[in-house]
């Protein structure tokens, strides 16, 4: 399905840059090797939250079975491989062609069925497709109408369900981070990742949140540790954030 013309989140000069990255998504050693070390920790929250909220235990095998959950963005496929695994029946979705390329081979390579399609959220929301999950790990901060964005995903949530969205906070301190830090002297990620502007504030997110129908349940801040070389949960949203939020209803 063709991204939509009218209305549309997406911002075509993102979907090229992320494009020309292709190639390098499962190169741990490459432009991704901080989305690699990032994966446990929002695996981790995600995997917690929704089996919790659906009455399942987080630490069996197999504890997202029956839940049909939707990675909007999903780049490579890097979140969608271990959520499949764990149970989850998972729709990959991102308007960059060559990703999903990338992802379907690399699913097929691993024995996962995970459903990757080349399309957009509004194009999903509009062809009423619905989840009990739905997520939006490092998207928002790269789509050009972040309220609309929201609402589109907000759409796709079942009654009961969740939205778990992952992303930065636009602050000093994640200007020096994430943007000076992460792409200019570290060279974690390629120089011009990030746009700064993009930025989103817990207080912007759950505002598009809640105007989408949806309620705030938590909020975390994630943190890189130097010392034990990984991120982890903290309560410093001032960089990086996960924010869930539920429909109400059975």
């Amino acid at each position: 399905m063709p991204p939509s013309a009218s209305a549309s989140t997406i911002d075509q000069a993102e979907i090229d840059q992320f494009d020309r990255l292709a190639a390098t998504w499962w190169d741990e050693r490459g432009p991704m090797a901080t989305l690699h070390k990032f994966n446990p920790v929002r695996l981790g929250y995600i995997r917690d939250h929704a089996a919790m909220h659906f009455g399942r235990n987080p630490k069996q095998a197999g504890c997202l079975s029956g839940l049909r959950m939707l990675d909007i963005g999903c780049g490579g496929g890097i979140l969608s491989e271990p959520l499949a695994r764990l149970g989850a029946s998972m729709v990959g979705a991102d308007p960059a062609a060559r990703n999903i390329e990338v992802a379907r081979r690399h699913a097929v390579q691993s024995g996962l069925a995970i459903d990757y399609r080349v399309t957009v959220a509004e194009d999903l929301a509009d062809a009423g497709e619905r989840f009990d999950v739905v997520l939006a790990m490092e998207v928002v901060e790269h789509v050009a109408d972040m309220p609309l964005f929201v609402r589109r995903c907000a759409e796709m949530v079942k009654p009961g369900g969740l939205f778990v969205a992952a992303t930065l906070n636009r602050t000093l301190k994640s200007f020096a981070l994430a943007i000076v830090g992460a792409e200019y002297v570290l060279r974690w990620l390629p120089r011009g990742t990030h746009d700064w502007n993009r930025f989103v504030t817990p207080d912007e997110l759950e505002i598009a949140i809640e105007k989408a129908g949806l309620r705030v349940t938590d909020e975390r801040g994630v943190i890189y540790n130097l010392l034990a070389d990984k991120w982890q949960l903290s309560t410093d949203t001032d960089v990086n954030y996960m924010v869930v939020a539920e429909r109400p209803g059975s």
